[in-house]
């Protein structure tokens, strides 16, 4: 302990005594005997003095460099100290000990990444909002069991992140590539899409980022937008849309017999989602209906009723009515407030 530390525990202890409390429990509470405080009053300077001579066994200046040198050979730089070793050991040779390769390496700040072992950084997704329908798509791929183990169907969906409607799907017996192209074209042409209007966003799935979705993508005037790998907060309204799906009652717990079953079941969800379902995400109105611009008259008169309401029995009413208001914007993966505020 440096001799400003030791004041500070005198300082502190002496404080302590000097509001009632016992000098032993000050001690314990620092965890330091009071033989240890005594004597550091009467000797404030550390009195103990280390070695004069180096260590015979210490490491040469050759040696040292003969460790530093290995570590970052060609042979070697992309290895850590505890593959290095016994790999010099297989060849006959002894160099240092796998701690001392460590040691020598932290010192001389080494003990990194080097050459191409140096991992990629994968920086979060850019912050999207959308204001209105068809700006901005979320979409994955979803397994659906069958009652052969060992099955599955693939449920191809893409959403509406500002209204969370289903704006097309497709069930295929696999995923790849194509079938992936085709179908977010299907979805372009079901919602008349132009050309530079919508950013579609996903994970990074092979389907996904393949080269023929890429080509069609840029065909049709679709930006991309990709999630970090294994990063499933970067997707957030596929995810939660998935988690509905599969939580639904009426999902087939033991799997679907057969791919037609699978179609009609996900028919039935998705009417279900887009024109019953009020979805809490955006004011409990349903997707088609902020969709198509409708929510907008609901939530009015949502909002005429309570004031109605808070009329009649004034005295039931603490606070304002509720807020019916419609969400104008939604964000996705939007920046910390102090990333904003940096900005």
């Amino acid at each position: 302990m440096s001799a400003e530390d030791r004041a500070e525990c005198i300082i502190l202890i002496e404080e302590a005594v000097q509001a009632g409390a016992r000098k032993v429990k000050a001690c314990e509470i620092l965890d330091i005997q009071i033989r240890t405080i005594e004597r550091w009053k009467h000797t404030p300077q550390d009195g103990r003095q280390g070695p004069h001579s180096k260590p015979a066994n210490a490491l040469s200046q050759e040696e040292r460099a003969l460790i530093i040198e290995t570590a970052n050979s060609s042979e070697y730089a992309n290895l850590p100290p505890c593959q290095i070793v016994p790999k010099l050991a297989d060849e006959g040779k002894y160099i240092a000990s796998e701690s001392t390769f460590y040691r020598i390496l932290n010192e001389e700040k080494l003990l990194v990444h080097r050459l191409k072992s140096n991992p990629r950084v994968h920086k979060k997704p850019e912050e999207l909002v959308a204001s209105r329908p068809n700006q901005i798509w979320s979409w994955d791929i979803t397994y659906l069991k069958a009652v052969i183990k060992g099955t599955y169907y693939y449920l191809y969906l893409p959403m509406d992140i500002f209204s969370r409607m289903i704006v097309h799907w497709e069930i295929h017996e696999c995923e790849n590539s194509d079938l992936a192209s085709e179908m977010i074209k299907k979805a372009c042409v079901l919602q008349k899409i132009q050309k530079d209007q919508i950013v579609l966003h996903s994970d990074n799935g092979g389907p996904m980022k393949g080269a023929t979705m890429l080509a069609t993508l840029q065909f049709l005037g679709v930006a991309p937008s990709f999630s970090r790998p294994h990063v499933s907060d970067d997707n957030p309204f596929s995810e939660a849309l998935f988690k509905t799906l599969k939580y639904c009652p009426s999902f087939p717990e033991r799997g679907f017999a057969s791919l037609e079953e699978a179609k009609i079941w996900v028919e039935k969800f998705v009417n279900w989602y887009n024109n019953i379902h009020l979805h809490s995400g955006i004011s409990f109105v349903t997707p088609a209906s902020r969709h198509n611009g409708n929510d907008v008259k609901i939530l009015n008169n949502r909002h005429d009723v309570y004031v109605m309401a808070r009329t009649k029995n004034p005295s039931r009413w603490s606070k304002g009515t509720r807020n019916w208001s419609q969400i104008k914007e939604v964000e996705l993966n939007p920046r910390k407030s102090e990333e904003k505020l940096a900005a």
